[in-house]
């Protein structure tokens, strides 16, 4: 079974559409979100509505969450960005279509498993909200935490930074591994990266493909329009212009 494995689409349409032709074009109709499917960008209806008719499996992001609750620990470009989320969510559509996004929102669960596969946004202690930066692998304590929450492989999301954490301490990025990866049966955290809002300094989108038959991981990279989605931002007085300028770095 191939699974494509997406994160932080942070209501990016342009990227997302992006990334599902290109799962097509793979082969994989298996798809899992990992959350955030908004926050940030310009589209989070257009981006919620097509996660609701394509994704398999979708968990709970921390901007997904924010859109709920009173959001914790946000800085005040994403707080902006969630209220004017929140207005979308309240404003556009019938009556049915808005009530179904927010059903659909509010039934997330904070974390998905399948026997060795744990899948979740942030991580296996706090799934929804803590990061996993690759130079968490010098904290052995947080490293020792966290590979205890997992049976065996752990697939997550949330920092934006693709890349394979290994039990001994040590993060590869896709670039250093060729982009692809190969399970082996020891415990391994596996970050996805993001569709809509790289921060490895590339600005294609980010997702993954997993093929439990044979335990290959690959990570793809699918240019998109980024200047399109910019052009949005900028015309959304809501929103501040540094979410578009940043597309174009990757950052």
């Amino acid at each position: 079974m191939k699974r494509a494995l997406i994160s932080d689409i942070h209501a990016n349409w342009e990227a997302l559409t992006a990334v599902l032709d290109d799962i097509r074009q793979a082969g994989v109709s298996t798809v899992y979100c990992l959350g955030d499917i908004i926050g940030y960008g310009p589209d989070p209806c257009r981006c919620i509505d097509k996660v609701i008719a394509t994704a398999n499996v979708t968990i709970l992001g921390n901007h997904d969450q924010a859109s709920l609750f009173d959001p914790k620990g946000f800085n005040p470009v994403a707080l902006q960005s969630v209220y004017w989320t929140r207005d979308q969510l309240d404003s556009l559509g019938t009556r049915s279509q808005i009530n179904r996004r927010w059903d659909f929102l509010g039934e997330l669960p904070r974390m998905h498993e399948e026997g060795e596969f744990l899948f979740v946004h942030g991580s296996p202690r706090d799934p929804t909200n803590e990061y996993v930066f690759p130079e968490d692998v010098l904290n052995s304590g947080k490293m020792e935490a966290l590979f205890g929450r997992i049976e065996l492989y752990c697939f997550q999301g949330h920092t934006h930074i693709p890349g394979v954490f290994t039990l001994n301490r040590e993060f590869y990025s896709p670039e250093e591994i060729d982009y692809q990866f190969q399970l082996t049966g020891e415990k391994t955290m596996i970050n996805v990266g993001s569709v809509g809002q790289p921060r490895d300094g590339d600005p294609r989108a980010c997702y993954v493909i997993l093929d439990e038959a044979t335990g290959r991981v690959e990570f793809r990279r699918v240019a998109y329009g980024y200047s399109q989605t910019a052009e949005k931002i900028y015309n959304i007085d809501d929103l501040p212009d540094m979410l578009g300028e940043r597309l174009a770095s990757g950052r």
